[in-house]
């Protein structure tokens, strides 16, 4: 019976990191389909078109407003995780190569960890510690041969879009109750997709015109790459330690980096291929936990005789 039940054990513990796991792989994909398909020059119009349908998809999915403390809280996590750090990574996303773009962003995990021990008490185990020095190996080879241009703005905007969406995604964490995910999504993506809206209408001026092309590309950055992603993503730090989260979150880099070798013709390098094998690697260490084992029942005492127990008494 203890074999035929290793299947549902299986499946219960890599559940909640299988559906953590597209969040980092569907916000990969966003960098390749910004930095190919979107118009460059309108980075605030761009992220609202990103967040705001995605926001409004999912509100009406969940048909549920905020109460009490949620109203601020929503207001400072849409800023966080979706306003600022929205315009923050279209602009990357413009300014560098999908790859380079991709793996920047995954220096997370260290900042994830961070936060989580700052904010909400979460030390991280030692094999998360572990998975992330390997991780954080494995992107340095990978950002270290990446091919293209590297722009100091795009990388600026990289790594403060990083460091907010970190510190956004442990306050989620430390606020979670029992509201849905994503309902706390959906809030989050209206605030962020309101005030990218207001802001790309007084800095930007009108919208740009959208090609089919771009608005198809629009509806999957928005619908998949946002609303799919951000739901399993949240899901992830409900259901997991923040710094096993963060770790997974390094397949945000090997998706950027697949697609601009498969789709938009960058060169894979041999130390990128041994970068991307260590940030599976890690992946694997941080969510692979030593197996307690069974304490073992002690055996029934046997039976005493009564003249077995008159010789014990004597």
């Amino acid at each position: 019976m203890e074999t035929e039940a290793w299947a549902p054990r299986l499946l219960g513990r890599i559940r909640w990191p299988l559906v953590a796991a597209i969040g980092p792989i569907a916000f990969g994909s966003n960098y390749f389909v910004t930095h190919e398909l979107l118009p460059a020059d309108s980075p605030l119009w761009g992220s609202a078109i990103r967040a705001l349908p995605a926001g409004l998809v999912l509100l009406l999915v969940a048909r549920r407003l905020p109460t009490g403390a949620w109203w601020w809280r929503s207001v400072v996590l849409g800023t966080l995780n979706m306003g600022m750090f929205f315009c923050l990574v279209y602009v990357a996303a413009q300014l560098l190569p999908a790859s380079i773009a991709a793996s920047l962003m995954s220096l997370s995990p260290i900042v994830i960890a961070a936060a989580a021990w700052l904010l909400i008490q979460e030390r991280p185990a030692p094999r998360v510690i572990f998975g992330a020095v390997v991780g954080g190996a494995g992107v340095l080879l990978i950002v270290g041969t990446a091919t293209g241009a590297l722009d100091g703005w795009g990388i600026a905007a990289s790594i403060v879009s990083m460091i907010l969406s970190s510190i956004g995604a442990i306050l989620t964490k430390r606020w979670q109750d029992d509201t849905p995910v994503l309902t706390v999504t959906a809030w989050q993506l209206v605030v962020g997709g309101l005030e990218l809206l207001a802001a790309a209408a007084i800095v930007e001026g009108a919208p740009p015109a959208i090609t089919p092309v771009a608005g198809l590309a629009f509806a999957y950055v928005s619908l998949v790459a946002t609303a799919l992603g951000f739901v399993c993503w949240f899901s992830g730090f409900r259901h997991l330690p923040a710094g096993v989260v963060g770790v997974i979150g390094l397949l945000n880099p090997v998706t950027g980096v697949m697609l601009g070798v498969f789709l938009g013709g960058e060169i894979l390098t041999p130390l990128q291929i041994v970068g991307i094998l260590l940030v599976l690697a890690s992946i694997t260490i941080v969510n692979t936990r030593r197996r307690t084992p069974r304490r073992r029942q002690p055996a029934s005492a046997p039976s005493v005789r009564g003249s077995d127990r008159s010789q014990l008494q004597n």
